[in-house]
Protein backbone atom coordinates (compact mmCIF):
# COMPACT_ATOMS: atom_id res chain seq x y z
CA UNK A 1 0.00 0.00 0.00
CA UNK A 2 1.30 3.45 -0.96
CA UNK A 3 1.34 5.79 2.05
CA UNK A 4 1.18 9.48 1.17
CA UNK A 5 3.45 11.85 3.07
CA UNK A 6 1.71 14.58 5.02
CA UNK A 7 1.78 17.97 3.30
CA UNK A 8 1.96 20.78 5.84
CA UNK A 9 1.72 24.47 4.96
CA UNK A 10 3.63 27.27 6.65
CA UNK A 11 4.20 30.99 6.12
CA UNK A 12 7.65 31.85 4.85
CA UNK A 13 10.33 30.15 2.79
CA UNK A 14 12.37 27.00 3.38
CA UNK A 15 14.54 27.38 6.47
CA UNK A 16 11.94 29.38 8.42
CA UNK A 17 11.26 28.71 12.09
CA UNK A 18 7.74 27.67 11.08
CA UNK A 19 9.30 24.88 9.03
CA UNK A 20 11.33 23.92 12.11
CA UNK A 21 8.03 23.61 13.97
CA UNK A 22 6.68 21.27 11.29
CA UNK A 23 9.74 19.02 11.44
CA UNK A 24 9.64 19.00 15.23
CA UNK A 25 5.95 18.03 15.34
CA UNK A 26 5.65 15.68 12.34
CA UNK A 27 9.20 14.37 12.02
CA UNK A 28 11.44 14.38 8.92
CA UNK A 29 9.09 12.36 6.69
CA UNK A 30 6.85 15.30 5.82
CA UNK A 31 6.43 17.58 2.82
CA UNK A 32 6.48 21.26 3.71
CA UNK A 33 4.49 23.78 1.65
CA UNK A 34 5.82 27.38 1.77
CA UNK A 35 3.21 30.17 1.63
CA UNK A 36 3.86 33.86 1.05
CA UNK A 37 1.35 35.18 3.62
CA UNK A 38 -0.50 33.84 6.64
CA UNK A 39 -3.75 34.05 4.70
CA UNK A 40 -2.23 31.85 1.98
CA UNK A 41 -1.49 29.22 4.63
CA UNK A 42 -5.16 29.13 5.65
CA UNK A 43 -6.24 28.94 1.99
CA UNK A 44 -3.82 26.07 1.30
CA UNK A 45 -5.31 23.95 4.09
CA UNK A 46 -8.90 24.98 3.38
CA UNK A 47 -8.59 24.12 -0.34
CA UNK A 48 -6.77 20.83 0.18
CA UNK A 49 -3.42 22.02 -1.20
CA UNK A 50 -1.99 20.94 2.15
CA UNK A 51 -3.39 18.46 4.64
CA UNK A 52 -2.49 20.62 7.65
CA UNK A 53 -0.88 23.93 8.54
CA UNK A 54 1.43 25.26 11.23
CA UNK A 55 0.86 28.83 12.43
CA UNK A 56 2.95 30.96 14.85
CA UNK A 57 0.65 32.54 17.43
CA UNK A 58 2.86 33.79 20.25
CA UNK A 59 6.47 34.49 21.19
CA UNK A 60 7.69 34.40 24.77
CA UNK A 61 9.50 37.75 24.35
CA UNK A 62 7.58 39.76 21.76
CA UNK A 63 4.07 38.52 22.56
CA UNK A 64 1.19 37.49 20.30
CA UNK A 65 1.26 37.35 16.52
CA UNK A 66 -1.84 39.50 16.12
CA UNK A 67 -2.51 38.83 12.44
CA UNK A 68 -2.50 35.09 13.13
CA UNK A 69 -5.09 35.47 15.89
CA UNK A 70 -7.28 37.61 13.61
CA UNK A 71 -7.21 34.91 10.92
CA UNK A 72 -8.03 32.18 13.43
CA UNK A 73 -11.16 34.11 14.32
CA UNK A 74 -12.22 34.31 10.66
CA UNK A 75 -11.31 30.75 9.67
CA UNK A 76 -13.13 27.42 10.01
CA UNK A 77 -9.88 25.52 10.59
CA UNK A 78 -9.46 23.79 13.95
CA UNK A 79 -6.47 23.76 16.27
CA UNK A 80 -5.41 20.12 16.80
CA UNK A 81 -1.86 20.53 18.12
CA UNK A 82 0.67 22.84 19.69
CA UNK A 83 4.44 23.15 19.18
CA UNK A 84 7.07 25.13 21.08
CA UNK A 85 10.18 25.98 19.10
CA UNK A 86 13.32 27.20 20.86
CA UNK A 87 14.37 30.25 18.86
CA UNK A 88 18.14 30.59 18.51
CA UNK A 89 18.90 33.54 16.28
CA UNK A 90 22.12 33.73 14.27
CA UNK A 91 23.77 36.60 12.46
CA UNK A 92 24.21 35.19 8.95
CA UNK A 93 26.36 36.50 6.12
CA UNK A 94 28.07 35.44 2.93
CA UNK A 95 30.58 32.57 3.07
CA UNK A 96 33.55 34.94 2.84
CA UNK A 97 32.13 37.68 5.09
CA UNK A 98 33.35 38.64 8.57
CA UNK A 99 31.72 40.63 11.36
CA UNK A 100 33.69 43.73 10.35
CA UNK A 101 32.09 43.62 6.88
CA UNK A 102 28.52 43.99 8.15
CA UNK A 103 26.75 47.31 7.57
CA UNK A 104 23.11 46.27 7.04
CA UNK A 105 21.07 43.63 8.87
CA UNK A 106 17.75 42.29 7.60
CA UNK A 107 15.14 40.21 9.38
CA UNK A 108 11.52 39.98 10.45
CA UNK A 109 10.61 42.85 12.83
CA UNK A 110 10.01 40.41 15.70
CA UNK A 111 13.44 38.85 15.19
CA UNK A 112 15.06 42.29 15.18
CA UNK A 113 13.27 43.02 18.44
CA UNK A 114 14.34 39.71 19.94
CA UNK A 115 17.98 40.60 19.16
CA UNK A 116 17.75 44.23 20.25
CA UNK A 117 20.46 43.96 22.91
CA UNK A 118 23.05 42.53 20.52
CA UNK A 119 22.16 44.94 17.73
CA UNK A 120 22.47 47.92 20.08
CA UNK A 121 26.16 47.08 20.45
CA UNK A 122 26.53 47.89 16.74
CA UNK A 123 24.84 51.30 16.39
CA UNK A 124 26.29 51.93 12.94
CA UNK A 125 24.53 48.95 11.44
CA UNK A 126 21.35 49.72 9.52
CA UNK A 127 18.55 47.47 10.82
CA UNK A 128 16.06 46.78 8.04
CA UNK A 129 12.75 44.92 8.57
CA UNK A 130 12.00 42.10 6.13
CA UNK A 131 8.98 39.86 5.61
CA UNK A 132 10.63 36.71 6.94
CA UNK A 133 13.73 35.50 8.80
CA UNK A 134 14.76 32.76 6.36
CA UNK A 135 13.53 34.92 3.48
CA UNK A 136 16.04 37.60 4.47
CA UNK A 137 18.84 35.02 4.21
CA UNK A 138 17.68 34.03 0.74
CA UNK A 139 17.45 37.70 -0.23
CA UNK A 140 20.99 38.65 0.80
CA UNK A 141 22.32 35.59 -0.95
CA UNK A 142 20.59 36.58 -4.18
CA UNK A 143 21.79 40.19 -3.86
CA UNK A 144 25.39 39.13 -3.30
CA UNK A 145 26.38 42.18 -1.21
CA UNK A 146 29.11 41.26 1.28
CA UNK A 147 28.13 44.05 3.69
CA UNK A 148 24.59 42.66 4.10
CA UNK A 149 23.66 40.16 6.81
CA UNK A 150 20.45 38.56 8.08
CA UNK A 151 19.09 37.21 11.32
CA UNK A 152 17.61 33.71 11.13
CA UNK A 153 18.22 30.13 12.26
CA UNK A 154 21.33 28.03 11.72
CA UNK A 155 19.24 25.71 9.52
CA UNK A 156 18.37 28.67 7.28
CA UNK A 157 22.08 29.43 6.87
CA UNK A 158 22.79 25.82 5.99
CA UNK A 159 19.86 25.58 3.59
CA UNK A 160 21.04 28.59 1.55
CA UNK A 161 24.77 27.87 1.83
CA UNK A 162 25.51 30.95 3.93
CA UNK A 163 27.79 31.50 6.95
CA UNK A 164 26.87 31.83 10.62
CA UNK A 165 28.92 34.83 11.76
CA UNK A 166 27.57 34.87 15.31
CA UNK A 167 25.25 32.38 17.03
CA UNK A 168 22.73 32.89 19.86
CA UNK A 169 22.34 36.66 19.54
CA UNK A 170 18.78 36.73 20.94
CA UNK A 171 18.11 38.81 24.08
CA UNK A 172 17.12 35.80 26.16
CA UNK A 173 18.02 32.13 26.14
CA UNK A 174 14.37 31.43 27.02
CA UNK A 175 13.06 32.55 23.63
CA UNK A 176 10.25 30.32 22.41
CA UNK A 177 7.68 30.66 19.68
CA UNK A 178 4.38 28.86 20.11
CA UNK A 179 2.74 27.35 17.04
CA UNK A 180 -0.73 25.95 16.41
CA UNK A 181 -1.24 22.92 14.19
CA UNK A 182 -4.33 23.51 12.02
CA UNK A 183 -6.63 20.95 10.39
CA UNK A 184 -9.77 21.34 8.30
CA UNK A 185 -11.39 18.02 9.21
CA UNK A 186 -10.13 16.98 12.65
CA UNK A 187 -11.13 13.72 14.26
CA UNK A 188 -13.85 14.15 16.87
CA UNK A 189 -12.15 11.86 19.40
CA UNK A 190 -8.88 13.79 19.59
CA UNK A 191 -7.26 13.58 23.00
CA UNK A 192 -5.74 16.55 24.74
CA UNK A 193 -5.33 18.52 27.95
CA UNK A 194 -5.65 22.09 26.70
CA UNK A 195 -8.31 24.10 24.86
CA UNK A 196 -8.13 27.45 23.06
CA UNK A 197 -11.07 29.73 22.33
CA UNK A 198 -12.17 33.33 21.90
CA UNK A 199 -15.19 35.28 23.08
CA UNK A 200 -16.70 38.76 23.14
CA UNK A 201 -18.75 40.21 25.96
CA UNK A 202 -22.14 41.87 26.07
CA UNK A 203 -22.08 45.65 26.52
CA UNK A 204 -23.32 45.64 30.12
CA UNK A 205 -21.63 46.27 33.48
CA UNK A 206 -19.72 43.26 34.83
CA UNK A 207 -19.91 41.36 31.54
CA UNK A 208 -16.25 40.31 31.51
CA UNK A 209 -16.38 39.29 35.18
CA UNK A 210 -19.38 37.05 34.47
CA UNK A 211 -17.70 35.44 31.45
CA UNK A 212 -14.48 34.67 33.32
CA UNK A 213 -16.57 33.42 36.23
CA UNK A 214 -18.00 30.71 34.00
CA UNK A 215 -14.63 28.95 34.23
CA UNK A 216 -13.98 29.40 37.95
CA UNK A 217 -17.54 28.34 38.78
CA UNK A 218 -16.87 24.97 37.15
CA UNK A 219 -13.32 24.49 38.40
CA UNK A 220 -11.60 25.16 35.07
CA UNK A 221 -8.22 26.89 35.14
CA UNK A 222 -7.47 29.75 32.72
CA UNK A 223 -3.82 29.73 31.61
CA UNK A 224 -4.02 32.67 29.21
CA UNK A 225 -6.36 35.66 28.83
CA UNK A 226 -5.60 38.35 26.27
CA UNK A 227 -7.73 41.04 24.67
CA UNK A 228 -7.45 42.44 21.17
CA UNK A 229 -9.57 44.88 19.11
CA UNK A 230 -12.02 43.11 16.83
CA UNK A 231 -11.39 43.93 13.19
CA UNK A 232 -13.99 46.15 11.49
CA UNK A 233 -15.92 46.59 14.77
CA UNK A 234 -14.80 49.78 16.44
CA UNK A 235 -14.19 49.61 20.20
CA UNK A 236 -15.24 45.98 20.42
CA UNK A 237 -12.68 43.60 21.90
CA UNK A 238 -12.07 39.88 21.52
CA UNK A 239 -10.73 37.89 24.47
CA UNK A 240 -8.42 35.02 23.56
CA UNK A 241 -8.33 32.30 26.19
CA UNK A 242 -6.43 29.08 26.90
CA UNK A 243 -7.79 26.72 29.54
CA UNK A 244 -6.72 23.44 31.09
CA UNK A 245 -8.68 20.40 29.94
CA UNK A 246 -10.30 18.89 26.86
CA UNK A 247 -13.64 20.05 25.51
CA UNK A 248 -15.09 16.57 26.12
CA UNK A 249 -14.40 16.70 29.88
CA UNK A 250 -17.60 17.37 31.87
CA UNK A 251 -16.34 20.41 33.78
CA UNK A 252 -14.93 22.00 30.61
CA UNK A 253 -18.12 21.29 28.70
CA UNK A 254 -20.26 22.85 31.45
CA UNK A 255 -17.98 25.90 31.66
CA UNK A 256 -18.24 26.49 27.92
CA UNK A 257 -22.02 26.11 27.96
CA UNK A 258 -22.15 28.65 30.79
CA UNK A 259 -19.85 30.99 28.85
CA UNK A 260 -22.12 30.79 25.80
CA UNK A 261 -25.02 31.98 27.94
CA UNK A 262 -23.08 34.96 29.26
CA UNK A 263 -21.00 36.05 26.24
CA UNK A 264 -22.17 37.70 23.04
CA UNK A 265 -19.95 35.49 20.87
CA UNK A 266 -17.88 32.34 21.50
CA UNK A 267 -15.57 30.48 19.14
CA UNK A 268 -13.75 27.31 20.19
CA UNK A 269 -10.55 26.84 18.22
CA UNK A 270 -9.91 23.31 19.45
CA UNK A 271 -8.55 20.97 22.10
CA UNK A 272 -5.08 19.45 21.83
CA UNK A 273 -2.12 17.99 23.71
CA UNK A 274 -0.09 20.62 25.53
CA UNK A 275 3.34 21.12 23.95
CA UNK A 276 6.50 20.22 25.84
CA UNK A 277 9.68 22.26 25.79
CA UNK A 278 12.17 21.09 23.14
CA UNK A 279 14.48 18.41 24.54
CA UNK A 280 17.65 20.28 23.63
CA UNK A 281 16.78 23.13 25.99
CA UNK A 282 15.08 21.35 28.88
CA UNK A 283 18.21 21.37 30.98
CA UNK A 284 18.53 25.17 30.83
CA UNK A 285 14.95 25.98 31.80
Amino acid sequence: MLIMRAKVAFQGVHGAYSEDAILQYFGPDVETVPCAEFRDLFHAVDRGLASMGVLPVENSIEGSVTVANDLLLESDLSVVGEVLVWVRHCLIGHPDAELTDVQKVYSHPQALGQCRNYLSKHPKWEKIPAFDTAGSVRMIKERGMRDEAAIASRRAAEFYGMKVIKEDIQNSAQNYTRFFVLDKNPLHNLTGDKTSLAFTTKNVPGALHKCIGAFSDHGVNITKLESRPRRERMWEYVFYVDIDGHISEPQVKEALIDLMRKASFVKIFGSYVRAKLPEDNEATV
